[in-house]
C-alpha cells in the first residue's frame, strides 16, 4: 500500500470530523440556545464547513474514490435542512418607487469615534438614505446628533431611542408613527425598539432589532491573538443572551394585531434557532429576492449576513438589495414590499 492510499485514509479522517461538524448544525435551529449554547457556534460556520465538504467532494470525484459517496451526503442533507447562504439570480431587482421601501442599516454611530480613517463618514451616510430614498428606515447604532442637525429632513415622523447604558437605535418614516416603544431588554447595551406607523388604511407594527453582540472585531488577526477558551465561552454567553431576547421580543410580537416588518442585527446567522423563533413563519427578504452572499457584516473573505428584514406573508416581497459601501463594519440592506390591502 503506497503513500497515496494512506493519504486518502487520513484526509477521509478529516473528511468525516467537518462533515459530521456540518450534519450537527443541521440541529442547531431547532435546539434552544440555552440547552447547549456551545452548539450554537457551528451557526456561524456553516458557509465554512460547506466549502470544506465541497473541496473533498471535488477532490474524492477526481480521485475516483468510493469516499465520494460522505461529503455527497452530507452537503444534500445540508442543503435541505439548512438551505443555502448563496442565491443564484443574475441580478437583483431594482426598487419600485411604488412599493413600500425599508432599510435596515447598524451604523455604528455614524463613526463618532473614529474606527474609519475617513472624516465623511456621517456625511456619506446620510447622503446614502437620501440618495436611496427608502419610506422607512431602521438604524442600529445611531448617532442621536444626526436627528438633532435634521439630517433626515424628508422624514416627517421618527422615533429616537435614547436611553441611559444603551446604544441609540432610530427608526425614520415617511408615514405617520402613531405609537413607539422600546422593550427596554434588561443587563445589556442592546436593545429592541418599534414604531406602530399607518401606512394609507393600514397599521404595521415595525420593530428594530439589535440583539446582544459577540463584542468581536472582525479580523482573523484579532480572533486569533484571543484564548480561544475565552472566546468560546463569550459567545456561548452572548447566545444564551440572545436567547432570552428572543423570548422577550416574542412576547411583544405575539401582543400586537398589526402586521408587522422586522428589521436589525440580530448578531446570529440564518442557520441559528434564535433567527428560527423570529422568522418564524415570516418572509426573510433576501431569501425572496436577493442574489449572491447577501453578506451584511464586513469580515474580511467570509460572508456573514447577520442583518435582515423580515415581513409577515401578508407582503409581498417585490425587492432586496444589498449594499457594497464601507461606512460601518456593517453593511446596509434594503427591500421593497407590497401589502395585501394596497
Amino acid at each position: 500500500m503506497g503513500l497515496l492510499y494512506y493519504t486518502n485514509k487520513f484526509l477521509f479522517f478529516i473528511n468525516l470530523i467537518l462533515g459530521s461538524l456540518l450534519l450537527a448544525s443541521c440541529l442547531v435551529p431547532h435546539i434552544f440556545v440555552i440547552q447547549l449554547p456551545y452548539l450554537s457556534l457551528l451557526s456561524l460556520l456553516v458557509p465554512l464547513l460547506v466549502l470544506f465538504n465541497f473541496i473533498f467532494l471535488i477532490y474524492w470525484w477526481v480521485q475516483g474514490s468510493r469516499y465520494l459517496w460522505f461529503p455527497l451526503l452530507v452537503l444534500v442533507m445540508g442543503y435541505f435542512f439548512l438551505g443555502t447562504f448563496f442565491k443564484f439570480r443574475l441580478s437583483e431587482q431594482p426598487i419600485d418607487k411604488e412599493d413600500i421601501s425599508v432599510m435596515s442599516f447598524n451604523a455604528r454611530g455614524f463613526n463618532k469615534i473614529g474606527l474609519i480613517k475617513e472624516k465623511t463618514i456621517g456625511r456619506q451616510i446620510v447622503d446614502l438614505v437620501r440618495s436611496e430614498d427608502p419610506d422607512i428606515v431602521c438604524f442600529q447604532e445611531f448617532d442621536h446628533r444626526r436627528d438633532k442637525e435634521n439630517n433626515f429632513e424628508a422624514y416627517q415622523y421618527s422615533y429616537v431611542n435614547i436611553e441611559p447604558g444603551k446604544v441609540v437605535q432610530a427608526i425614520f418614516s415617511k408615514f405617520p408613527i402613531v405609537n413607539k416603544g422600546s422593550l427596554d431588554v434588561p443587563d445589556t447595551a442592546n436593545n429592541a425598539i418599534f414604531a406602530d406607523i399607518v401606512i394609507q388604511k393600514d397599521t404595521v407594527r415595525v420593530y428594530n432589532l439589535h440583539l446582544q453582540s459577540h463584542r468581536i472585531v472582525p479580523s482573523m488577526r484579532h480572533i486569533s491573538r484571543e484564548p480561544k477558551a475565552k472566546l468560546i465561552k463569550r459567545m456561548a454567553k452572548s447566545f444564551a443572551k440572545q436567547q432570552e431576547q428572543a423570548d422577550l421580543f416574542n412576547e411583544d410580537r405575539n401582543a400586537s394585531p398589526y402586521k408587522k416588518i422586522i428589521c436589525g442585527d440580530l448578531n446570529n446567522t440564518q442557520y441559528s434557532n434564535v433567527y428560527r423563533q423570529i422568522k418564524g413563519d415570516m418572509w426573510d427578504s433576501f431569501l425572496e429576492k436577493g442574489t449572491g452572499y447577501g453578506r451584511t457584516y464586513n469580515f474580511k473573505y467570509y460572508p456573514v449576513r447577520i442583518d435582515f428584514i423580515l415581513v409577515d406573508q401578508a407582503f409581498e416581497v417585490r425587492a432586496h438589495k444589498n449594499y457594497d459601501v464601507k461606512l460601518s463594519d456593517h453593511f446596509p440592506v434594503m427591500a421593497s414590499f407590497k401589502m395585501d390591502s394596497l
